[in-house]
């Protein structure tokens, strides 16, 4: 599995770790920025993440930023793209098994450390369940479909 990982200042940290940890399971990453706690813009970052996956040049994403929310935000414009934010273990478990999240969005400043690590564990380790949850995945994209000709193609 091949993982693009990036953030912005505020969730600078916390990608780092998370790198560290995704080098200890020998999970490829690909580090896509920011390279330090210089304020910048986090839709920048969403957006090369989004469209690594988005583009299947790699399986899942991850985003840090200080909430998630703006991540979140920016990489769900993109086709094919499920981006979960997640707080705890069940979210994480949920995003995977009912909603085949293909990126995960924490917030370093509403996690600690050790809660972000199992979550990131639990969203590598969880199986999309199918079955039921196929059927609305594809009405999601049918949604994605029907509205991406009024939409321009998102580009970082």
């Amino acid at each position: 599995m091949k993982i693009a990982i990036a953030s912005d200042h505020a969730g600078f940290g916390l990608k780092n770790r998370i790198l560290r940890y995704l080098a200890e399971k020998k999970v490829e990453a690909l580090d896509l920025g920011t390279d330090g706690r210089d304020s910048v813009d986090y839709p920048d970052f969403a957006c090369e993440v989004a469209e690594s996956v988005s583009m299947g040049k790699t399986d899942r994403g991850i985003l840090i930023c200080g909430t998630g929310i703006g991540m979140s935000i920016a990489a769900n414009k993109f086709p094919g793209v499920r981006a979960a934010l997640c707080h705890n273990a069940l979210t994480a478990e949920a995003s995977r098994r009912h909603n085949d999240a293909n990126i995960l969005v924490l917030g370093e400043r509403v996690l600690d450390e050790e809660a972000a690590i199992q979550i990131v564990r639990i969203w590598l380790e969880t199986e999309f369940e199918a079955g039921r949850h196929q059927r609305r995945l594809d009405k999601i994209r049918a949604i994605e479909g029907a509205h991406s000709n009024r939409l321009s193609s998102p580009g970082c």
